[in-house]
């Protein structure tokens, strides 16, 4: 009994309740570890005798980096400690779904233009691909311009076609040398400019109907075709004269035939269906009928 007396004597309290310490500097570690079970060590303390492992200071402690935060505080209205993005706790990757580059899709109508097909074709490879291979030609030369080639030809063209037409034919062949060959020379510069008028029509209708191919190829391209295409009527022209039966004929099927090589060249050169590439054509064709095919000018 005097032992149990002595156990709870004036002084009522149990080895497990320590006596309340003095308040203490901040320290670097206080309270519950954050990570592991294992208490961190202490800093000397100023004051003698053991201190009270307290809370840590949320970000921003001493000793303690600001990013590290406090993963076990939490306001009673915050964010779940625990959610994707928080210390300790990741997010997986998703991919987008919306590629800007899109899937390896071919080239289409508005979109930017195709690589050419190969290189540039020499003036003859040129020539012979648009009579004997077109499709091919004019994919193939869809990025290149033809100036060269175009002007040339076409000037060339202009200063025969002058004799498949009845009327200017037989002043040129009536007037004398000096005033024959400024006409003949004139007559050049008239088709090419005429080439150059009508080109830019064909391309500015295959724009405007949903094509993207530059203007410089398909100016030339179309000059190529009408000069190529009339050249069949108009060796006979020249010697039976425009209105001749024979040059009628070949008139409408080379004008057929020029119909099916615009089409297929703007088709080519701006990614366009076959009727729509015909309808960018068809001032082009109608004028090549009425002024040079028929002669009626």
């Amino acid at each position: 009994m005097a032992g149990f007396r002595i156990g709870r004597g004036r002084d009522n309290r149990t080895p497990q309740q320590p006596q309340a310490q003095a308040p203490r500097a901040p320290g670097p570690y206080q309270g519950t570890p954050p990570y592991g079970g294992q208490r961190p060590p202490q800093w000397p303390q100023a004051t003698g005798g053991p201190q009270p492992y307290q809370q840590p200071r949320n970000q921003g402690g001493y000793g303690e980096p600001e990013y590290f935060g406090d993963p076990y505080h939490q306001s009673p209205q915050g964010p779940d400690p625990y959610a994707a993005n928080n210390p300790g706790h990741t997010q997986a990757f998703s991919v987008r779904d919306d590629d800007v580059y899109g899937d390896g899709a071919t080239y289409r109508a508005g979109s930017a233009p195709a690589a050419p097909s190969g290189p540039r074709l020499h003036w003859k490879q040129l020539l012979a691909g648009i009579v004997l291979r077109p499709g091919p030609t004019f994919l193939q030369m869809r990025d290149y311009p033809v100036w060269g080639t175009a002007l040339v030809v076409t000037f060339l063209y202009g200063l025969l076609a002058i004799f498949g037409l009845d009327e200017p034919r037989e002043e040129v062949i009536n007037a004398t040398l000096s005033n024959a060959v400024p006409a003949v020379l004139m007559a050049g510069v008239v088709f090419v400019i005429s080439g150059l008028l009508l080109g830019a029509v064909t391309h500015t209708l295959a724009r405007q109907f949903g094509g993207t191919g530059s203007w410089q190829p398909t100016v030339g391209l179309s000059m190529l075709i009408m000069s190529i295409t009339d050249t069949p009527r108009l060796v006979f022209a020249v010697f039976l004269g425009g209105e001749n039966s024979l040059v009628q004929v070949l008139g409408w099927v080379t004008w057929v035939a020029a119909g099916a090589l615009f089409t297929s060249m703007v088709s080519k050169s701006h990614d366009l269906p076959w009727p729509k590439a015909l309808g960018a054509s068809a001032i082009q064709l109608i004028a090549l009928l009425s002024i040079i095919k028929l002669g009626t000018v």
